[in-house]
């Protein structure tokens, strides 16, 4: 069985025991959390499709760790005007392990 969720503002396909980095969620390791925006369920039975969620599904994950990723600049330069700008982001993420899908 997988299913789809979305959290941070992106997609993401799952099935138990899989292991994914989303954005930041509340929570310290260990802890466990739940996904209750599941766009779509699959499996051998099928699949049913949300509009825009499946109702009563949800995705228990517990949070493996929390962290960052890398570095990213982003530099702007205007030739002959000695005009710049270095700007840098550095996402927070959080690695998470699907436990149970419940349709």
């Amino acid at each position: 069985m997988y299913a789809v969720i979305k959290t941070g503002g992106k997609q993401y396909r799952v099935a138990p025991d899989d292991i994914l980095e989303v954005e930041k969620v509340a929570g310290d390791a260990g802890a466990s959390v739940e996904f209750t925006e599941v766009l779509m369920l699959g499996g051998d039975g099928g699949a049913k499709i949300g509009v825009p969620t499946v109702a009563g599904a949800k995705v228990l994950a517990e949070v493996v760790e929390q962290g960052r990723g890398p570095k990213v600049i982003a530099f702007k330069k205007r030739r002959r005007k000695n005009s710049r700008r270095k700007r840098g982001h550095r996402q927070e993420l959080t690695t998470v392990k699907i436990k149970s899908i419940v349709g």
